[in-house]
């Protein structure tokens, strides 16, 4: 495995065996991370990433041992082991040792991992179908925090979707609203005019997807926060996606409906890669 991971003050190659069977998150699932990139030798929104680790952390009840300029340099650090011209993810994790009463996890055992490996862009569109799971309410879970925990139920609705043909899925909210896919965030275009979903605390509202809608802002495109149903989206002109892992991504099929031209998500795209050559 082509990664390599920085752990207690040192890098180690490959995938080391950091979480024990009686670590309070391997064990309990109060770990944190989050996702970030380096792409074309850049590094989008890599600071905010950062910082959202560390939200993430305290919403657990974890105390990072690193402020987010610390992790923010031992990215980087690690980066430049990798060739220039490598596509990278960048996962700074977060996780406790040991518990509170064993359920809780004890904020001073926390312990920090930043781990770095080749990922290139997944290129071309996809296809999505509405999911029968649900994002979880925010007084059932740690929904305002990235947290691995969470994943459990979207790799369930994964699943469900790659056994219907489709690649991806939208999955709801416990009112029936559109939340999200199952790792990225969501647009719908509508007669020139761009909405995403209304963030109800069920969903993290993402670094990516809050500078696409600054970007579509600032070019006079019109971008609405809404409640959307899932139906709407079979009226839909455009579907697309934003995300740390795919930056951004047209839906080419939702449910039996094909998209054609997409020139909105095209001036998105263009946009963001634009921006991207001014940091």
């Amino acid at each position: 495995m082509n990664a390599l991971t920085w752990i207690d003050g040192s890098w180690v190659e490959g995938n080391p065996p950091i979480l024990g069977p009686m670590t309070q998150s391997t064990w309990l699932g109060s770990l944190v991370f989050d996702g970030a990139r380096r792409i074309n030798g850049k590094y989008p929104d890599l600071d905010l990433h950062c910082k959202r680790l560390i939200k993430s952390s305290e919403s657990m009840g974890l105390k990072s041992p690193k402020s987010a300029e610390e992790v923010l340099s031992i990215c980087l650090e690690g980066c430049k082991k990798f060739k220039i011209k490598e596509d990278l993810y960048i996962k700074p994790m977060i996780w406790a040792e040991d518990g509170i009463g064993i359920i809780a996890p004890d904020p001073d055992s926390t312990r920090l991992a930043v781990c770095i490996f080749p990922a290139p862009l997944p290129e071309g569109g996809m296809t999505a179908c509405l999911s029968s799971f649900i994002r979880p309410m925010e007084k059932a879970a740690p929904t305002d925090a990235k947290a691995a925990a969470l994943y459990a139920n979207t790799g369930r609705a994964t699943r469900e979707a790659k056994a219907k043909g489709f690649d991806n899925c939208v999955i709801c909210d416990h009112e029936g609203n559109v939340a999200e896919f199952t790792v990225a965030n969501l647009f719908m275009v509508k007669d020139n005019i761009v909405y995403t979903p209304q963030p109800t605390g069920t969903f993290l509202a993402g670094i990516t997807r809050f500078r696409v809608m600054n970007l579509l802002s600032s070019s006079k495109i019109k971008v609405v926060e809404a409640k959307i149903k899932p139906n709407e989206l079979l009226e839909a002109d455009e579907i697309f996606c934003t995300g740390n892992y795919v930056k951004l991504r047209k839906i080419d099929k939702y449910e039996d409906k094909v998209f054609g031209k997409s020139p909105v998500f095209d001036i998105a795209y263009h946009l963001y890669w634009e921006w991207m050559k001014t940091i």
